[in-house]
């Protein structure tokens, strides 16, 4: 399913890599191979100590009956039972088929034919058997092989003590746990190749929404933006894998609009500009006449390129803030002191608007800010504030503090913002046009100036606005820890 784009990896690579379908039915046949031999492994040793305990209490039991069937008579140890007895006959008769019996010097006494088969006793076995007084158990192999486990120590009798040795066949019950063994080895393979078919189906079955995602990849292109994958409904990773990937493209379908959006307004205000220029120019060659009239085109030609020049300058230090390649310097600065020093350059263009500019500060507002930066937030917004403001209002500085942060307020009593232009004001090359003069304007990118500046810091900005009353834009930066000391300017 997913070899497509795997393989593709392993041709870049140079190399060929399995799918990982492939991979994961090996893994679920490996897996269970390691489990299925131990698990053999633990039953075969467990089977093992299960037969030896088992030949050990037959032999427990064989010994103990031949004390009963062994006794003394006139100083020799005879067989006691009643020959007519079934079973009495039988259990002396089993007794004797794998039976030695010898004296301390090593002289037999009596010695079975299946005992024969085993070879005999060394004089030193039963010495020191003897000397030990204790029973032991052996294992014995007789000429074709087979084996027997045998019981031998010392048996007393008749005032003397004889070395006495019993043996039992073992060959058939030692050889279970290696037959178990090998039915196992047999059946094993079989139940793998089992496993590895069901690993295979449920690999595939695991893997589908994969191959789902994959194939939605695949059919990404920069018009087909609006795809996304249904859900599967079981809140699990593969859920959260095709959530995530829905949500990459809702991202980058918002990127790739206002990139689009981007291109088309700046691609306007540029063409706006050399438009007028030409027009200028071109008027000028077929009507001046004069060179007043060659100079007053290309003096209006100038403005025109003035303004290009702002937009392309304005873009280009958007574009570099944006990609992260303006460093930004943090000191402790008091917000206030930033403010005082900005509205005094705008104070001139005030007072030729009569225009109230006023500053409201609480006392020591610290604020970890770029200072650089944060006037130029202040020109945008004082700037904004001062061109829209009508002749005799009034615009207003608070410098405040809130819950951990420091709150910048720009208010004006203006003409206000419309609310559909509210969720866009701070778009690049957005303009509320109702109104607008074309001479003075700006090229629409103050506010978005603004908005980077305050996110650059940390904080936000917002705007409450409405027709006929005036704005207020805020601006909120984190509060700087309290050890902090304010920079001072000369």
């Amino acid at each position: 399913m997913l070899r497509g784009a795997e393989g593709t990896q392993a041709g870049r690579a140079g190399k060929p890599a399995l799918g990982l379908r492939t991979r994961l039915t090996l893994s679920y046949v490996l897996l269970f191979a390691i489990v299925m031999a131990s698990i053999g492994f633990t039953f075969h040793q467990a089977l093992v100590v299960i037969v030896h305990q088992q030949t050990e209490r037959l032999l427990d039991g064989e010994w103990s009956a031949l004390k009963g069937f062994l006794r003394s008579r006139d100083a020799d140890l005879v067989w006691a039972y009643d020959p007519e007895h079934p079973e009495e006959a039988f259990t002396v008769e089993r007794l004797r088929r794998v039976f030695l019996l010898a004296r301390p010097d090593g002289e037999i006494v009596e010695m079975s034919n299946g005992y024969a088969s085993l070879g005999r006793e060394s004089e030193e076995t039963i010495r020191s058997v003897l000397q030990s007084g204790q029973t032991v158990t052996v294992t014995r192999r007789d000429a074709r092989g087979e084996v027997y486990r045998v019981r031998m120590g010392p048996y007393g009798g008749a005032g003397r003590t004889y070395f006495a040795a019993i043996g039992m066949r073992a060959s058939d019950t030692e050889r279970i746990p290696a037959r178990m063994l090998g039915v196992y080895a047999i059946s094993a393979p079989v139940m793998l190749l089992a496993i590895g078919i069901l690993g295979w189906y449920a690999a595939g079955r695991a893997l589908s929404p994969l191959q789902r995602v994959v194939e939605a990849a695949q059919k990404v292109s920069g018009g087909n933006l609006s795809l996304r994958i249904e859900r599967l409904g079981t809140n699990d990773e593969l859920d959260e894998l095709i959530a995530t990937f829905n949500g990459m493209m809702e991202r980058l379908e918002a990127n790739f609009e206002q990139m689009k959006r981007f291109s088309m307004d700046a691609s306007h205000e540029l063409r706006t500009p050399l438009t007028a220029i030409r027009g200028q120019l071109e008027v000028a060659q077929l009507t001046a006449k004069t060179a007043e009239d060659f100079r007053r085109a290309v003096a209006t030609a100038l403005e025109d390129v003035e303004r290009l020049g702002r937009i392309v300058q304005s873009l280009l230090q958007l574009a570099q803030a944006e990609a992260g390649q303006i460093r930004l310097n943090f000191e402790p600065e008091l917000l206030a002191e930033v403010a005082a020093r900005q509205m005094a350059r705008f104070q001139p263009l005030a007072d030729a608007k009569r225009l109230k500019l006023e500053l409201e500060a609480e006392d020591g507002c610290l604020t970890m800010v770029d200072r650089l930066q944060m006037e130029r937030l202040l020109d945008n917004l004082l700037s904004n504030a001062v061109k829209y403001t009508q002749e005799g209002g009034r615009v207003t500085v608070r410098v405040k503090r809130g819950k951990g942060e420091t709150v910048l307020e720009v208010a004006d009593n203006g003409p206000g913002i419309a609310a559909q232009h509210l969720p866009h004001i701070f778009d690049k090359f957005y303009r509320v046009r109702e109104g607008e003069k074309t001479a003075g304007r700006g090229v629409g990118l103050g506010l978005a100036f603004v908005e980077w500046i305050a996110r650059a810091h940390g904080g936000r900005v917002s705007v409450e606005s409405e027709p006929g009353k005036g704005s207020t834009f805020r601006v909120s930066l984190p509060a700087p820890p309290v050890s902090s000391e304010p920079r001072r300017h000369g």
